[in-house]
């Protein structure tokens, strides 16, 4: 059975990895014949649906190793926000002349 290991090892960085495996493998089997160190709580999933390392794979499935977020992407685009200022950012930041407020 043919399937796709696809990780990311650093920023803008894929990397992709075909493996045969015996049918009826796992998750954890085809991490593990794929030779990638990955941390122990790295998530994984099977075509961007977060898995256990217990499925079972099928022909055909791209197996995708998640990297763990840093920082919550919501706290960073408050930051990112709170440093430009609210008036010259935005959605409502041009405005036409004579118009309402939030045109």
């Amino acid at each position: 059975m043919k399937v796709l290991l696809v990780h990311s090892p650093g920023p803008r960085r894929v990397e992709e990895i075909p493996l045969d495996l015996p049918p009826g493998s796992t998750l954890a089997e085809a991490l593990e014949a794929s030779g990638v160190t990955l941390a122990i709580d790295a998530p994984v999933g099977i075509w961007g649906r977060k898995q256990g390392r217990d499925a079972v794979l099928r022909e055909g499935d791209r197996i995708e190793v998640y990297r763990v977020l840093r920082v919550d992407p919501k706290v960073a685009r408050r930051e990112r926000f709170a440093g430009q200022g609210s008036r010259g950012a935005g959605l409502f930041s041009k405005k036409r002349p004579g118009a309402k407020a939030g045109y």
